[in-house]
């Protein structure tokens, strides 16, 4: 419910006055509590009339964030606020965690100010010290990495000797000290482009394609860290969430002293996270997100992260499946702490849901699926609600034992069918299954639920920070609620933006029918955004990180990223580690006819663009015979302006050769389709054509040069959003997203290329060795073209 247009209009002046944008105050009045909140705090502060913008943030963070257990003590830390005693959210966040851990007791002004930096005054000299203290620890490997230099690193080692220094200013010396030891960018330094601000997407909308355009704005710190949003272990004490009943109570969920006391104690203070796959599929794109997520956070700050394998359903699991995730994370680049499975817990799970039951909590119903979905709808109660805790417990170990039918009971939590929240309508804990499970056997005939599990793993694992994607975010409230009501530890739940990309589906059940009714060539088919899939292709785990890095750990969700953006973190990769050949397409012989039969010259060919003459690793040898081959596209009989490729009469330098002349074109027989040229080349290279071909040549006379097939993929579906055509999906299918040459040329060295070799055809893009390669039948498929669209505009 919003309030009304008077007093809406009202609570948008409001917020303006203290330095929201329009936009912001009106999304801030759709959210009672929130609006209520702020407008409470904008009065304690006594601003009503305005205050700048700075101040006005800070205020909007204490309305959203400060700890319900200390409200008391809020009218302290807005007084410090607006006489900016406290004027960085690095001593906000601080006060935050003074007070939360305070809670209402009484505390002494001095240690507040000390918890919140208050007075100290962090000069440039100091910071322009430290700065330069970092540079000479980590002087070498600048030195040695230059403008590729992760200048977050150096950020956050300034911040972690000077917590209250002005980021900016850190940031400027950076910027000033990497200057001062390095001069200018080279061209090498600029191959990366450098980082553009994007606009923030509009939900439900394709990202935009904006032309490059240089900004001045400096990185704010989760730019340069991404994880630097993520609380410490010992933070969490505060209120992780509000539960609201429909009878008025508030549950305000965190943990006690004795509680995280404990968990502190079996982690050691380190960072616990999870990376919790079903095994009932293969691993997407979105998927990297989730692990440089789960995985990166416990990285970055030497913490742990399982990987565990949410094995709840035992129909969908397959051993398969399992080994596929286990593979992929590791070829990410990701090393688990621990490989463990929520069956692993089936006992624990079990004897906490029996504790639940005795705590008033649970409750075995029998209503049928129908049933359960049609009282939900209504918000009505089940009949066997309020049955005896003594009877649900009988019936609960009944279930356990298999006397009861499948279908005919379910554990539920009791926790509000009249809630405005459809997550806390008595969600299932347990359902009967007589199915053997793959890695416990038949031990059970119960299961426990996603909703149930998930939170109770979590804290059994001692799990720091629950990270998931916000269509979860509606669960919150069941995961603190079960929580609470078992006693257990709490972990900070938080929730980020999944990753869709345009012009391909990710939904499980989608990938599973076009994989399932042939559309595509199984889970691995490069045309799909699996991980293995992409790494079929050609892309790198290098590529897929940096283009998941540069999204962020965001949540603004509803905004689809353009698949020119993946494409271009796979070309910036490729360019510095895939080696130059030479591959054509679509052979068409050339006939070099002042070039004696059965000469042969050798000449060398760049294996990469800036190869130094000393390097012989740098070059690989190709033939120059007779008989070249260039790609038929590369040939015309009719001359212009703006082409450059062979015709008639004209010249072209075949690439690390020579320069050729055309001076006879033979026709098939039906006088329309060129057979052949033939042509001159020019030993001396006087000519100097604007032209450049690759080319392959018969290794020796009449021999034809090595022949490979090559796979050529383009976008799997037409739409940039299939999904929105809903159950006319499929018909966006692009027909044409796939295209064999069988016939095509390559030059000799590539004949004893492996499986997932990768390389840049000269002039044609990046292609990758293929598994369906056999000896002497090469396969390759185009990872990506070498035209570079993002940022440029169009498509």
């Amino acid at each position: 419910m919003v309030l009304k247009d008077d007093n809406s209009e009202k609570s948008i002046e409001l917020f303006i006055s203290i330095g929201l944008d329009e936009k912001t105050a009106r999304n801030t009045i759709n959210n009672n509590k929130v609006t209520a909140n702020l407008t409470a705090v904008i009065h304690e502060a006594a601003v009503t009339d305005g205050c700048d913008r700075n101040t006005g943030n800070l205020l909007y963070s204490v309305a959203t964030k400060f700890p319900t257990n200390a409200l008391v003590h809020r009218p302290t830390l807005l007084k410090y606020i607006v006489n900016s005693k406290i004027k960085t959210p690095a001593q906000l966040e601080a006060a935050f965690a003074f007070f939360a851990s305070t809670g209402p007791e009484d505390f002494k002004l001095n240690e507040f100010e000390e918890a919140c930096g208050v007075g100290i005054e962090v000069s440039p000299e100091d910071i322009e010290k430290a700065v330069k203290g970092i540079f000479e620890e980590n002087k070498k490997t600048i030195l040695e990495q230059r403008y590729r230099t992760n200048v977050g690193e150096l950020f956050g080692h300034v911040r972690k000797s000077l917590p209250w220094a002005d980021p900016k200013i850190v940031k400027k010396l950076i910027d000033e000290k990497m200057y001062e030891l390095l001069g200018e960018k080279t061209a090498a330094d600029n191959e990366k482009p450098t980082k553009k601000k994007e606009k923030k997407e509009k939900p439900a909308k394709v990202e935009e394609k904006k032309a490059v355009v240089e900004t001045t704005a400096e990185p704010s710190e989760e730019e340069l860290n991404p994880y630097t949003i993520f609380p410490q272990p010992e933070q969490n004490f505060m209120v992780h969430t509000e539960v609201f009943f429909s009878d008025g109570s508030i549950l305000r969920c965190s943990n006690t002293k004795e509680v995280l006391d404990k968990h502190l104690k079996v982690t050691g203070g380190k960072v616990y996270t999870r990376f919790p796959p079903e095994p009932n599929g293969y691993l997407h794109i979105g998927h990297a997100k989730a692990m440089f997520v789960d995985f990166g956070l416990a990285k970055e700050r030497g913490g742990c992260c399982y990987l565990r394998y949410d094995d709840t359903n035992p129909e969908a699991e397959k051993e398969e499946y399992i080994n596929h995730i286990e593979e992929i994370v590791k070829w990410m680049g990701w090393e688990p702490f621990k490989i463990t499975y929520t069956s692993d817990y089936f006992q624990e799970l079990y004897d906490l849901a029996v504790e639940l039951i005795r705590r008033g909590h649970a409750y075995v119903d029998h209503q049928t699926a129908d049933e359960i979905k049609e009282y939900r709808e209504k918000k009505m109660n089940s009949p066997w609600r309020d049955r005896p805790i003594e009877e649900s417990l009988k019936l609960f170990d009944e279930m356990r034992r298999g006397i009861i039918e499948e279908g005919k009971a379910t554990l539920r939590m009791k926790q509000d069918m009249q809630s405005d929240n459809f997550n806390m309508y008595d969600l299932i804990a347990y359902r009967i299954k007589f199915a053997p499970h793959p890695k416990a056997g038949d031990k059970w005939c119960i299961y426990p639920s996603y909703d149930y599990a998930h939170c109770t793993v979590d804290s059994l694992e001692n799990i720091t920070h629950s990270l998931c994607t916000l269509e979860f975010e509606t669960r919150r409230a069941s995961y603190y609620w079960l929580l609470h009501s078992l006693s257990l530890y709490m972990p900070y739940v938080w929730e980020y933006s999944r990753l869709n990309v345009t012009n391909t589906v990710m939904s499980k059940r989608k990938l599973n029918y076009i994989v399932t009714n042939k559309y595509v060539d199984g889970w691995d088919d490069p045309r799909l955004l699996t991980l293995s899939g992409l790494r079929r292709r050609g892309v790198t785990s290098t590529a897929i990180n940096a283009f998941v890095r540069g999204i962020g750990i965001t949540r603004s969700d509803g905004s689809m990223i353009h698949v020119s953006r993946l494409e271009h973190h796979i070309r910036e990769e490729l360019n510095k580690t895939a080696p130059r050949t030479m591959v054509v397409l679509n052979p068409l012989k050339v006939v070099i006819t002042n070039l004696e039969s059965d000469k042969l010259i050798e000449l060398d060919a760049k294996r990469w663009p800036d190869a130094q003459n000393d390097d012989p690793s740098a070059f690989y040898k190709v033939p120059f015979s007779r008989v070249v081959y260039i790609d038929q596209s590369d040939f015309r009989m009719k001359d212009s302006k703006d082409y450059y490729g062979l015709a008639p009469g004209k010249s072209v330098l075949l690439r690390y050769a020579f320069p050729i002349k055309c001076t006879n074109v033979v026709f098939a027989d039906d006088n329309e389709t060129v057979r052949e040229i033939h042509a001159e080349y020019d030993p001396e290279k006087k000519s100097k054509p604007k032209g450049v071909l690759h080319w392959v040549a018969e290794s020796s006379p009449g021999e034809e040069p090595i022949k490979v097939e090559v796979r050529l993929f383009e976008k799997l579906f037409n739409s940039e959003n299939p999904a929105e055509l809903n159950d006319a999906w499929l018909t966006d299918i692009n027909p044409n997203s796939k295209m064999v040459i069988s016939g095509a040329y390559a030059v000799s060295t590539l004949k004893d290329a492996a499986v997932g070799d990768r390389f840049q055809f000269e002039r044609l893009g990046y292609y990758a060795v293929d598994k369906d390669s056999e000896p002497g039948k090469l396969v390759f498929n185009r990872t990506v073209t070498l035209r570079d669209s993002y940022g440029k505009g169009g498509k």
